[in-house]
Order: C-alpha cells, then sequence, then structure tokens
C-alpha cells in the first residue's frame, strides 16, 4: 500500500513539472499569432528558402516567409514576406538570402537603407541578392585552380 501512495506522489510530481515546462514553453515560444503585413521580394535564385524561414534585420526575427512562387513572366522566384506590425522596413532596403552557417538553414536578411519612408503593405523590395550555391563556388575554385 506504501509503496502505491509513493508512485501516485511521484506521478504527480512528474504530470507538475511536465505542466510548468508547458506553460513556460507557451509563453516564451514564438507561435505567429500576431499581426503582421506582407512584402513581396523577387530573386534570380531561392535555394533553401521555405514557407516559415526567418526574416531577419541586423540578426533580429522581424517576419517570416509566407509563400514561395514562380513568376510566369521573368521565371523570378516571387518571396512573400510576413513582417511583424509595428516594424517599418525602409523603402531602399535590400535583402539577400543568407546561410546559419556551412550546414545550417537559410533565412531572408533584410539590410535597411537611409530612407526615412518605409514600405507600404504589398510593395515589393526591389534590391535582393539569391542565394549563393557553395557547390558553384568550390567547383569554381576547383576549375580556376587547375588552369
Amino acid at each position: 500500500m506504501a509503496n502505491n501512495v509513493a508512485e501516485t506522489i511521484v506521478g504527480a510530481a512528474v504530470l507538475i513539472v511536465a505542466g510548468g515546462f508547458l506553460a513556460y514553453a507557451s509563453q516564451h515560444a514564438d507561435l505567429g499569432g500576431g499581426s503582421s503585413y506582407e512584402l513581396k521580394a523577387k530573386f534570380f535564385t531561392a535555394d533553401g528558402v521555405a514557407p516559415g524561414i526567418d526574416v531577419r534585420m541586423s540578426g533580429v526575427k522581424v517576419g517570416t516567409v509566407g509563400d514561395l512562387t514562380l513568376d510566369s513572366k521573368t521565371f523570378e522566384a516571387v518571396v512573400s514576406l510576413d513582417v511583424k506590425q509595428g516594424v517599418e522596413i525602409p523603402s531602399d532596403t535590400s535583402a539577400k538570402i543568407a546561410s546559419d552557417g556551412l550546414l545550417g538553414g537559410s533565412y531572408i536578411s533584410l539590410e535597411p537603407g537611409g530612407s526615412e519612408y518605409p514600405l507600404e503593405p504589398g510593395e515589393e523590395i526591389e534590391r535582393t541578392q539569391g542565394s549563393v550555391s557553395l557547390i558553384d563556388l568550390l567547383g569554381k575554385a576547383v576549375h580556376s585552380a587547375t588552369q
């Protein structure tokens, strides 16, 4: 009988600790529930970009990628950026696809310009730089070294 009481107390303690972890995680997790506005950016190459990846400015997450489509006229990748409400992006901002290290994932890096006029919802970031392929760079280095 004493063994059953001890097991019940330990089980209750485990459930309380698990509940505490869930409460902490729900308060500190970025679940994307806040309001945002959409900006567009076109890239010639968008390798590594997928819905849900981070959009960062100065290393700080300011949004996520919402959608990725192909422009049927220019054959560029059109990326929808969902930027957090309250973050004003200058109109001369540039966007590039960056990597979190050699084996890390990709993210969109926004580099703000000096304009005092912000981009309005639905507008396009004009200055973009697509992803750089590490394999292509290594191939060029090997090819140039053999000549």
